[in-house]
């Protein structure tokens, strides 16, 4: 690689991983993945000299495991108070109209999308009550989990730049 662009490329991995980042709690963005790339750009940029292959396997593990997280943690909260398919998509569309409210819409949007497709479902609004709860809390636990994970990687890959 040409020394004169490696500048650029350390400027693009750091947009990636901040990007990344936001794209923990905003659900339209692929968090963890983009931050993933933005490291393994910033290594490639480096020659893999500061991370090398065991730092960029841990990454791609905690990668994978985020996203075994994000699918897990809003099925198991929906599942858990018997949501229905109407729900879970009412959540997620709850989720994309809930980022042009930001920041109340992120947290009340997955909300009343799943209250809302659980009462298209049944019609039951006590049941769709407990339904829009189970399925919010199920995301912010996921949520919480993958900020965690940042933090992780984030660490893990300052760690072994500087050692």
């Amino acid at each position: 690689m040409p020394l004169e662009l490696q500048p650029v490329w350390y400027v693009l991995a750091g947009v990636l991983i901040l990007i990344g980042v936001a794209g923990v709690i905003l659900p339209a963005l692929p968090g963890l993945p983009l931050v993933f790339v933005g490291m393994l750009l910033a290594a490639w940029a480096g020659n893999f000299e500061q991370i090398g292959w065991v730092t960029l396997t841990l990454l791609g593990l905690l990668t994978l495991l985020s996203l075994a997280v994000d699918v897990f943690s809003t099925a198991i909260g929906a599942q858990r108070v018997g949501a229905s398919r109407k729900a879970l998509l009412g959540s997620v569309l709850g989720s994309l109209i809930g980022l042009f409210f930001m920041p109340i819409g992120l947290l009340v949007g997955p909300f009343v999308g799943a209250l809302a497709g659980e009462l298209w479902h049944s019609r039951e609004w006590r049941k769709a009550t407990k339904v829009g709860f189970g399925t919010w809390l199920g995301i912010v636990i996921g949520v919480v989990l993958k900020l965690g994970l940042t933090f992780a990687m984030l660490g893990l890959f300052v760690f072994a730049w500087l050692v």
